[in-house]
């Protein structure tokens, strides 16, 4: 798809012989999103990242979900990241850096987040389950390996604390909603000035 000027916005289809994932997404939207992608636990996660983040977003896929959700859960993570960098641009008069903390009940998770180009995970999440329903908490850190290689960004994700596995999850999920929010907003104070002193993202 060809990026206009005035909109932050991409569609990105991904195939594979195991998965085939299609994303949709306005980095300056009002929260809205829509999935199918036979991973309910994920898009509940994902619906956070909308909501919190004020990004418009859709996402379909299908993948060998006979199998396990490894291969789709990961590629979303890549399909999404590919998406955010291609509707960013060339990353003109943004703040490019973001960090959130947010807490549900008893769980607390912060997010920090640079737009800088270079692909960068740190996760620590130290979950009280292996299994949030059907869901295999190992696959969280798939998926943002998956969106920070593709994206070209730093994050971390660090689960401060907490004792229900959903709680710590979707702290994590809201605070990198809330983080990628503040990066990725405009910076009228850098007048058109890409955030580097390289002169490039």
């Amino acid at each position: 798809m060809e990026q206009q000027s005035t909109q932050r916005t991409a569609r990105v289809e991904r195939s594979t012989l195991e998965t085939r994932v299609l994303v949709e997404i306005d980095l300056d939207g009002k929260g809205r999103s829509s999935f199918a992608t036979g991973v309910p636990f994920l898009e509940h996660m994902l619906d956070q990242v909308a909501r919190h983040g004020l990004i418009d977003l859709s996402i379909e896929a299908t993948g060998d979900l006979h199998i396990d959700a490894h291969h789709t859960v990961e590629d979303i993570g890549i399909t999404l990241g590919q998406a955010c960098a291609e509707a960013l641009g060339d990353k003109q008069a943004i703040r490019r850096y973001g960090h959130a903390y947010v807490p549900l009940d008893e769980a607390l998770s912060r997010v920090v987040i640079d737009l800088s180009g270079r692909p960068g995970l740190k996760f620590h999440a130290d979950f009280s389950r292996p299994m949030i329903g059907a869901f295999d908490v190992d696959l969280f850190r798939e998926f943002f390996q998956g969106f920070v290689n593709h994206a070209g960004v730093t994050l971390h994700l660090d689960n401060l604390r907490g004792r229900n596995a959903h709680h710590q999850a979707e702290t994590l999920f809201k605070a990198f909603g809330q983080a990628l929010r503040m990066a990725i907003e405009p910076d009228l104070r850098m007048g058109g000035v890409i955030p580097s002193t390289k002169g490039s993202l």
